[in-house]
């Protein structure tokens, strides 16, 4: 495949019979991405954010090396690397680095309904990237369950309107997460699934090496053993192995049915907050997180039923979308 034919030309699905490969595959993506969140709450309260968002990334970048260097890869070719600088961008920068400032003041339930809008975020992006003209009823559906995270945030923020700085900085990790979900789906029927992945953070280490050291230069990292192991989860599974059975799921597709998989992580996210942090469930959580799943489901649905532009490629999907954290 060219490089630059993902941009204008549409993926051939993976025949229907690998199906249920795909999506056990995506399936064990999110049971690992779920713990993210709590996680990354349980370590923040004995490390700092700048430390646990850089840090994790260097602990991943480490093993993304050793396991290009024995599967003895190749190097990225050409536009390759602008695309995996996208992808690292998304999901080895923004996501770990403005989640964990966000959630120093936020509890881990609060931040997971927000980032529940992940799925109609990718879908959009998904749009974007591929150029499609979904029907009227996805915009209004993604606009929708967006405000419908902005309203449960203003309300738990003290009023319609007062949103908190951590409230937009979850926002800003789900457009980020967003973009680089979408390209790093398309790479990695390019690439591989555990390649990209393991490419972009190596592409991303020299930055997140510097900023790791500059977080220790400020203030020595000092945790409990749980928090330390907290930290240890993140970098191994969140940013590194879960990845692998990610897009190892969208890569093998189908890749729309997949990608709504990630629709039960903010369900077990908020589970998880409840189990292990002790967070009380309210009902404003509860509602709220409802009310941006389903609006993000009925995105995704619309979507994947919009009829084919008339200039598709045969026997193409339209489905680009792929959506960890």
């Amino acid at each position: 495949m060219r490089d630059n034919s993902s941009a204008t030309t549409l993926i051939r699905p993976v025949v229907s019979s690998r199906a249920p490969s795909g999506l056990w595959w995506g399936l064990l993506g999110v049971a690992a991405f779920s713990f993210t969140v709590p996680f990354t709450k349980i370590a923040v309260a004995g490390l700092s954010p700048l430390f646990i968002g850089s840090g994790r990334a260097v602990v991943a970048g480490v093993l993304a090396a050793s396991a290009l260097a024995l599967a003895r890869q190749k190097l990225p070719r050409g536009m390759h690397w602008a695309r995996l600088a996208v992808v690292a961008a998304g999901i080895v920068i923004g996501f770990p680095l403005l989640t964990s400032f966000a959630l120093t003041t936020t509890p881990a339930s609060h931040g997971a309904v927000v980032i529940a809008l992940l799925p109609a975020a990718t879908a959009t992006a998904a749009v974007l990237r591929g150029r499609e003209r979904p029907r009227l009823a996805f915009w209004l559906i993604t606009v929708i369950g967006a405000l419908a995270a902005i309203a449960f945030a203003s309300m738990q923020s003290g009023g319609f309107g007062q949103l908190h700085s951590a409230d937009l900085l979850l926002l800003g990790a789900v457009v980020a997460a967003a973009v680089g979900y979408a390209e790093g789906g398309l790479l990695a029927r390019e690439l591989g699934s555990w390649q990209t992945v393991s490419w972009a953070l190596v592409l991303a280490s020299p930055l997140m090496v510097f900023l790791m050291m500059l977080s220790l230069a400020q203030q020595p990292a000092s945790a409990t053993p749980v928090q330390w192991a907290a930290f240890a989860y993140l970098g191994v599974v969140s940013m590194f192995l879960g990845f692998f059975a990610w897009y190892r799921g969208l890569a093998v597709g189908p890749m729309a049915q997949v990608s709504q998989v990630q629709l039960i992580q903010p369900v077990l996210s908020i589970c998880w907050a409840g189990l292990l942090l002790g967070e009380a469930l309210t009902w404003t959580t509860i509602i709220g997180g409802v009310a941006v799943i389903l609006c993000a489901g009925a995105a995704v649905r619309s979507r994947l039923r919009q009829p084919p532009a008339p200039h598709a490629v045969p026997h193409s999907t339209r489905s680009l979308q792929p959506a960890k954290d």
